[in-house]
């Protein structure tokens, strides 16, 4: 019980900075598309670096923790991958087919679609996170699950500022925006309390879930946000953002690790 509560905590409190990182969108005011490329840019950068760094290298150690050999983990988590990205491209298919309510941007299937997806991405690579700090809590070393705690709630500001602003930048008012970002990171506790109450079943499960937000991720910045933010010319402000997001999220996990 004790190394459950203590999951659930660690992970609640790491997916609340999403909210943190949401907060700046609080005080913005007409955006122009410039910026909202630029915001979308970060975005993808933050992902990027994620789906590296967060996702698949840790995947496959977490992998190869549970006895799996050096090709073996990648492989398992590489099938997570393709599994990720295949399920995207289904949802997407069904989300560009459906209107999807009211709203500010109710009209635009096709963008409301792709923000959604950029949504759901970031918020799928959060359940794996959480169970990550869940394992920790119960494998017993307390220092251990803290310190992973406060890395990913660290590695969640830069992403709770890219939900939010992707939300901006299809048209969401601040307040719902900011809103979205603080949910966005409301998985954490229920992969926290997973991993830590049930620890022989989840840790197993981890690389596949991995690799499978892993999937996710790089088909939503492959398929929806690059487009999207190269269809006009930008005098290169676009990679400005995704280099800046990419480095940031980087040194995040490099740092934190």
């Amino acid at each position: 019980m004790e190394t459950l509560v203590l999951g659930l905590v660690g992970s609640t409190l790491a997916g609340l900075l999403t909210g943190v990182g949401a907060l700046p969108v609080l005080f913005t005011r007409n955006v122009s598309q410039r910026t909202q490329n630029l915001f979308l840019g970060f975005g993808a950068g933050v992902m990027l670096a994620a789906t590296a760094f967060s996702l698949i290298v840790p995947g496959i150690e977490a992998a190869r923790e549970l006895g799996l050999g050096r090709v073996f983990s990648a492989f398992v988590v590489s099938a997570g991958i393709l599994v990720g990205g295949a399920a995207l491209l289904r949802l997407g298919a069904w989300l560009s087919e459906h209107h999807l309510g009211s709203g500010p941007y109710a009209e635009d299937v096709a963008g409301r679609a792709r923000v959604v997806l950029f949504i759901l991405a970031i918020t799928l690579h959060n359940f794996p996170e959480g169970l990550a700090v869940g394992v920790g809590f119960a494998s017993g070393d307390v220092a251990n699950g803290t310190a992973l705690a406060v890395a990913i709630g660290l590695q969640n500001v830069p992403e709770g500022l890219a939900v939010a602003m992707a939300s901006v930048a299809a048209g969401d008012p601040a307040r719902r925006a900011f809103l979205v970002g603080v949910l966005s990171g409301l998985v954490e506790p229920v992969g926290g309390a997973l991993g830590s109450g049930l620890v022989f079943l989840a840790a197993p499960f981890l690389p596949v879930a991995m690799g499978f937000a892993a999937g996710a991720m790089l088909f939503v910045i492959s398929e929806e946000v690059i487009p999207e933010i190269n269809r006009e010319r930008n005098d290169g402000l676009n990679s400005v953002g995704l280099l800046t997001g990419f480095v940031v999220m980087m040194m995040l996990d490099v740092v934190l690790a």
